[in-house]
């Protein structure tokens, strides 16, 4: 296909677009030149379905990018779905286009694209901004404008250039199994965006979370893929409502002062007839190299981030989610698949110079991140265990730009150690403490996702060794050392209130496990948490800066405790002393030293909820005159059984 110039070039040769009536066309030489170079932010403004009026008649502009299919045609459901109407038109940027008139909001629709190979392939459209519900598979018309935004006054407030100074606490959400009503949905008990918004906002406010992200937003048609398989990356999906329905949902949420992050997929996508695989009969969206263009282990397609279609394609859309629907964030799966050609690949293609970096992986993040960060007010957050250095350093910085990073090693390491026996888990100590010698060379997040439930694996919960007391306790101090521990928290659902069977997308919570006496502690621990990580900076004013975290004890292993301070990165003013003790054994006597001489209020302990057997109250202890971990004064005290507990640092 022959590119243009520039802009320029073609406005001045109108004969360049091979287009006999160009008033008609939406798609113009200039959009053809942005899009081709990677540079259309707002491609999704052009391409896809559009209400229009030409001449005086009231009906719908479609645009499809197909620069090798043979022919186009639009079928909809409101002229019966006639295939031999619909016709489209093709210019040389490879954009087929024409108006149906008499088509209207919520009107569904295909493309017939007979692609390259002879054969005819049923489409949705990759820019639709809604589709019908599953299993049927069509998109449909729909209004981008008409929306009456209400959270200004949150809005305002937000900033992506500050985002690491705030504190962050995620709660992970899979809309359509956090809590089901069959009355009002008898075939799956999915509650609506709007019935959503409302539920779910008490239940984070009450709670105490920052954010919620939510699993499965863009439209797909596999449930058991959770929505990590998507067809419709501008559709949310209508599952829950329309797209103004989802809008209902981040304004509600956002009014009630609570942030709204949106998992995001550009690594691959499934091979369902229907979706962006071999679209117009050849490899458009995928790589066309065999050794690139599949995951074997997802079974599906691999995006192809080095043609500039698919840059506009992503950038456009990454900016769609932020802007038109007020979305905070991003959170972009599968980042190690799209970083290292390797990934998962028994054979695979080096890059230019041997090496297995996907190269153009690289720059597509570079390029996205500044995008993003110069034209919204979002930001992206990545999901990635890679060993790809700077992933949150900006692109003047050497780095991707992105401005988080999930630290799965933590998550890893942290879940092995609860999972070995008590008897044998001094051996492993160090999975305990490791990740404190990385724990800021990113901006981390601190994640117990959906990954780590999934149907097979247990609830955290389960996997835990020892008789239900124990289990509750050490899930507590584990929860402890989470929030303590540098770095923005998130949780998954259920999780706050300590599930007992591993996660099935096709049925609710048992929030009848909130009634319970252990659950509802480990609940209230959790909110207990949440309230002293939100009020105290020492605990979220911790990005990348090492000052904010001090070792007392680190090498207790025999008797499986930890000892740190939490501190502002000048002096210790406001800071925290936490103590965490990851064993079933009480220590009648256990010392831990500390900085300064006074008194010291005991302002948590995971006991705190257990009738009886509160800490918090308790008057304060005297730091005593005598040498302990290195520091001149200590604390003298009995810790209980998987105890974890928080002191504040006496002031000056």
């Amino acid at each position: 296909m022959e590119q243009l110039s520039s802009p320029t070039a073609a406005l001045e040769n109108p004969e360049m677009t091979g287009v006999e009536n160009r008033s008609e066309r939406t798609f113009s030489d200039l959009d053809a030149y942005l899009f081709h170079e990677g540079t259309h932010y707002d491609v999704y403004r052009k391409l896809g379905a559009h209400l229009a009026e030409e001449p005086g008649r009231p009906g719908v502009r479609f645009a499809v990018y197909a620069p090798k299919a043979r022919s186009v045609r639009v079928i909809t459901s409101s002229t019966g779905w006639d295939e031999s109407a619909g016709a489209m038109e093709p210019s040389p940027s490879g954009v087929w286009e024409t108006f149906v008139p008499g088509v209207a909001a919520g009107d569904s629709y295909r493309y017939i694209v007979e692609g390259a190979d002879g054969v005819r392939r049923y489409k949705a459209d990759p820019y639709a901004f809604f589709a019908e519900r599953r299993p049927a598979n069509a998109s449909r018309v729909f209004a981008l404008g008409g929306y009456a935004w209400s959270d200004e006054a949150y809005r305002e407030q937000q900033s992506n250039a500050d985002v690491l100074e705030r504190p962050m606490a995620i709660y992970e959400v899979h809309l359509g199994s956090w809590r089901k009503d069959y009355e009002s949905d008898p075939a799956d008990g999915f509650l609506t965006y709007r019935e959503l918004a409302r539920q779910l906002a008490e239940h984070v406010r009450a709670m105490g979370y920052t954010h919620v992200e939510l699993i499965g937003i863009c439209e797909y048609p596999f449930d058991g893929s959770w929505g990590y398989q998507v067809t419709g990356y501008y559709a949310p999906t209508s599952r829950y409502g329309s797209p103004d329905d989802f809008r209902y949902f981040v304004d509600y949420l956002h009014q009630a002062g609570i942030g709204v992050i949106l998992d995001w997929v550009p690594a691959h996508f499934p091979k369902d007839e229907h979706g962006l695989a071999d679209f117009d009969g050849t490899p458009l969206f995928e790589y066309a190299d065999p050794l690139r263009s599949e995951f074997k282990l997802w079974g599906t397609k691999a995006f192809d981030h080095g043609k500039p279609e698919v840059k506009s394609f992503f950038i456009s859309n990454a900016l769609y989610w932020l802007n038109e629907f007020h979305v905070d964030a991003l959170r972009v799966d599968a980042v190690y698949a799209m970083l290292c050609n390797n990934f998962e690949r028994s054979e695979w293609r080096p890059n230019a110079y041997g090496g297995a970096e996907n190269l153009e992986s690289f720059e597509f993040f570079r390029h996205l991140s500044s995008i993003v960060r110069e034209r919204s007010k979002g930001y992206l957050i990545a999901e990635d265990m890679s060993p790809i250095s700077k992933v949150t350093a900006t692109p003047e910085e050497g780095g991707l730009g992105l401005r988080l990073k999930w630290n799965m090693g933590w998550m890893f390491d942290l879940l092995r150690y609860m999972g070995t026996s008590v008897e044998g888990r001094h051996a492993d100590h160090e999975d305990l403490v490791h990740s404190l010698d990385y724990a800021f060379n990113e901006n981390f997040v601190l994640e117990f996702s959906h990954d780590e439930v999934s149907p097979g694996k247990g609830s955290l919960l389960s996997r835990l060794p020892g008789p239900d007391l124990d289990r509750f306790g050490a899930l507590k101090t584990l929860y402890t050392f989470q929030f303590t521990h540098p770095g923005k928290k998130l949780l998954f659902m259920g999780q706050d209130f300590g599930v007992i069977d591993d996660w099935d997308y096709n049925e609710s919570l048992d929030w009848s496990l909130t009634e319970r006496p252990g659950h509802r502690d480990v609940r209230d621990t959790v909110r207990a948490l949440l309230e002293l990580y939100k009020s105290h900076p020492a605990l979220s004013s911790d990005s990348m800066d090492p000052a904010t975290f001090e070792w007392v004890s680190r090498n207790d292993s025999s008797r499986s405790t930890v000892a740190f301070l939490r501190k502002n990165p000048w002096n210790l003013d406001g800071a925290l002393l936490v103590v965490c003790n990851f064993s079933p054994n009480a220590i009648g006597d256990y010392t831990v030293g500390c900085p300064r001489p006074g008194l010291y209020e005991r302002i948590f302990t995971t006991y705190d909820q257990l009738p009886g057997e509160g800490g918090s109250s308790v008057a304060p202890l005297t730091a005593e005159r005598w040498e302990c971990d290195d520091r001149p004064w200590r604390l003298n005290y009995g810790l209980r059984p998987y105890e974890s507990v928080i002191f504040s640092v006496p002031a000056a």
